[in-house]
């Protein structure tokens, strides 16, 4: 463990710090953390250590930095690896973590016929270098930046333009865009990069809170949206449980509950802005005057429309406002120049209620038209009817993102909140870090762009300094913790006092200042850590090591893990032939089950094609989770997710075994196995083994699988004998549909569901 191999250095760091306080007169004030918590593990700079090569019996089987750290600790324990995995298991499961699809019978040939030393490492290259590894690893990043397409809580109303940030981080991704940049972006990208449409589209990552639009009390909601925000930066960046300094001081880690407002204070003059235009220069010139074109043509049109909507529109906005509190109708009708920065914040959060098409660029409103009666129904109809005349004159929906920006040059204070509370505000705070690692108030950067604070540029950078020793920790930690299905550090987003140790604590260190000195290169990062003999190992059990170390937590194996509901529906779509590549846009509703259809608006894709797309574009709306998903433990996406939990239970062997989904693509496969094999049964069944397992069978596989299919193919056709109009008698059709249910079997293995 990290403090007991270092009683040293944690002596002298009290030591240290008992005379500090011990030294501190008496108009000084007292220090408000204790030794044990200034010398924390996480909170010291990472060591600069090399890896252990010359202190190891035998270092013949290091394959790079990382094994030197792991076998150090094995030996130390008077254990070593285990052997490494046969080719076929190691190629599906590398397969499996980087790109999320098993690999073709053609690829494990030739990875078996390759004899090549870097063989593999030609592999690794290649899977990281596939478009596929963004769409296989953002699904890791969406479940900490709790990505939705909806707003939750009773309405759910869809937010149209949420998938562009989900786009954003595949993207990002493929590109190994550096990990420093990849943070600032997201949490300060129009400061940063006010030109650039990719940083105000990552900007997203803070607007995908959850939001109760019937809930009229709007100071409370922008309480619990700081909240929720001040929350996810705390943890995602830091791995720091921040949430619970939120009423009072952090009662086990170094967080005291000023620390907590200080950090939300960055947030202070942020709102959501659903309406971020992603053209820039010519294209939004251009765009500018083809909508001038047929504003002109139109005007007299939608001059007549907007007269009768009128009335009807100041009916909803009534609705709306009338339920607001006395002093948010106050703020509404003064003129924006006479607003107090904090009546702009709640201005700006009741106008996205105010008009609920807002996100929408053309003329007519639905929702007032929907209320018009009679013949005042007739004529807009009508009107309606000849503006469409004009449908090529228009340029079209302008691309918008979601996201969020400040109102103006000046945040509205923070306070710090008795007990949390949003209307017992006490002392004001200032925008200021984490006070164990820099305790002075932030001098806040000056911004690139009018009507922003530069705060949050000025939290990004902070972020990402090389000397802040959390966040290339917490980071390298997360890969790490995906790749071996256990962070070195047990809870990824949880670095404190009640987080658990590093089990490596000399190698944490280490790839953390890898990462820095990499430039912050994910890519590099997975590398390391696929071409270790570490991750090669074989996952078979060993009662003797188990007996050392019964959870494997210094990893003499590789651990098994079930593979996430997405990568199982994903693989089955792949081995099926089914699976449709395409990359990006809105997002795609499946069929869902029986008795589903209703439920949340999912109004299920036209195309066929569309609903067999990869599942990071399966539409992610909070209070109906994709069945198939939610039964594997998909994350409630209303907060971060830094692991998922594993349950076994009974709904997810029928989700394989009785969906409807999994048996037609078992059948996909069944063909797909049959043009790619012939006739012959034998060739059938390898075939299917490779395609579902990447492996062939073994000889009692054959023969038992070869015994199944003869079987059913019998009872398959004793069953049509008995009811001629419901079944088959051919033999040959017969022996087809026992060869998709061989194939659904498998595809119900656990040697499919688990990554081995």
């Amino acid at each position: 463990m990290h403090l007991a191999q270092q009683p040293l250095r944690l002596a002298v760091a009290v030591v240290v710090c008992g005379l500090l306080l011990m030294s501190t007169g008496s108009g000084a004030a007292p220090d408000p953390f204790t030794p044990l918590q200034r010398a924390h593990w996480s909170f010291q700079p990472p060591r600069r250590v090399s890896p252990p090569v010359n202190t190891l019996k035998d270092a013949s089987q290091v394959s790079n930095p990382v094994d030197a750290f792991v076998l150090s600790e094995l030996e130390s324990r008077a254990m070593g690896f285990s052997t490494e995995a046969d080719k076929a298991t190691l190629l599906r499961r590398v397969y499996l973590d980087v790109v999320g699809v098993s690999p073709t019978p053609q690829e494990v040939a030739a990875f078996a016929a390759d004899q090549s030393e870097d063989a593999y490492e030609v592999v690794v290259d290649h899977l990281l270098a596939s478009p596929r590894y963004g769409e296989r690893w953002a699904r890791h990043w969406l479940d900490l930046a709790r990505y939705a397409e909806s707003e939750g809580f009773k309405a759910d109303e869809t937010r149209p333009n949420a998938w562009r940030y989900r786009d954003y981080v595949v993207k990002s991704l493929n590109a190994d865009k550096p990990y420093d940049r990849f943070v600032q972006e997201q949490i300060a990208g129009d400061e940063l990069w006010p030109e650039d449409a990719e940083a105000l589209v990552a900007t997203g990552f803070n607007r995908h809170y959850p939001d109760e639009s019937n809930a009229r009390n709007l100071m409370q909601r922008r309480q619990e949206i700081l909240n929720d925000i001040t929350d996810t930066v705390g943890s995602v960046f830091s791995g720091l449980t921040f949430a619970c300094a939120r009423c009072h001081n952090h009662k086990f880690d170094p967080i005291t509950q000023e620390d907590y407002f200080r950090l939300q204070s960055f947030f202070a003059n942020t709102a959501a802005d659903d309406n971020i235009s992603l053209l820039f220069g010519e294209a939004k010139t251009r765009y500018a005057i083809e909508l001038k074109n047929w504003e002109e043509a139109t005007c007299s049109v939608r001059a007549e429309m907007d007269g009768l909507e009128a009335p009807k529109r100041a009916e909803i906005i009534s609705d709306y406002v009338d339920k607001y509190p006395e002093e948010i109708q106050i703020a509404l009708k003064k003129p924006e120049s006479q607003r107090s920065p904090f009546e702009c914040q709640m201005v700006a959060k009741a106008k996205l209620y105010i008009d609920p098409n807002s996100h929408q660029y053309l003329a007519p409103s639905k929702a007032a038209a929907a209320r018009l009666k009679g013949q005042e129904k007739e004529r807009w109809e009508a009107l309606n009817a000849e503006l469409g005349e004009y449908v090529a004159l228009h340029p079209g929906p302008l691309p918008l993102a979601t996201g969020i920006s400040d109102l103006s040059g000046t945040a509205p204070a923070t306070h710090l909140l008795k007990r949390g509370n949003w209307d017992s505000p006490d002392k004001e705070v200032s925008p200021g870090f984490l006070s164990i690692l820099d305790s002075k108030p932030a001098i806040v950067a000056v911004a690139k762009k009018e009507r922003t604070t530069g705060r949050r540029a000025t939290l990004a950078k902070w972020l990402t300094n090389p000397a802040n020793p959390l966040t290339a920790r917490v980071m390298v930690n997360r890969l790490w913790h995906h790749h071996f299905g256990r962070g070195l550090v047990g809870t990824p987003s949880d670095f404190g006092v009640k987080g658990e140790l590093p089990t490596h604590p000399a190698m944490l260190d280490w790839l953390a200042n890898e990462f820095v000195d990499q430039n912050w290169s994910l890519k590099s990062m997975h590398r390391l850590m696929l071409t270790s003999r570490t991750y090669r190992q074989s996952s078979a059990f060993r009662a003797d090591l188990a007996k050392i170390d019964s959870d494997n937590r210094y990893l003499w194996r590789f651990p098994r893990q079930r593979l996430e509901g997405e990568v199982i529906r994903d693989n089955m779509l792949f081995v099926s032939g089914r699976l449709n590549p395409k990359m990006g846009g809105s997002s795609v509703f499946p069929a869902l089950p029986p008795g589903m259809e209703s439920r949340g608006g999912w109004k299920l894709s036209a195309d066929p094609l569309e609903r067999d797309r990869r599942s990071v574009y399966v539409f992610v709306r909070r209070n109906t989770r994709y069945p198939m998903f939610e039964a594997f433990d998909m994350p409630d996406t209303h907060e971060p997710c830094a692991r998922r939990n594993q349950t076994t239970s009974p709904l997810q062997a029928l989700t394989l075994l009785n969906s409807e989904l999994s048996y037609g693509w078992a059948g996909s496969l069944a063909e797909r196995v049959v043009q790619e094999s012939g006739s012959l049964l034998p060739g059938q069944i390898e075939r299917a083994y490779l395609w579902v397992l990447g492996r062939k069978p073994t000889d009692q596989e054959q023969r038992l699988s070869g015994a199944f299919i003869e079987s059913q193919a019998r009872r398959i056709q004793a069953t049509a004998a008995a009811d001629p109009e419901g079944g088959v008698s051919e033999e040959a059709v017969a022996r087809r549909a026992a060869l998709k249910d061989l194939c659904h079997a498998l595809m119900n293995s656990n040697e499919f569901v688990y990554r081995f």
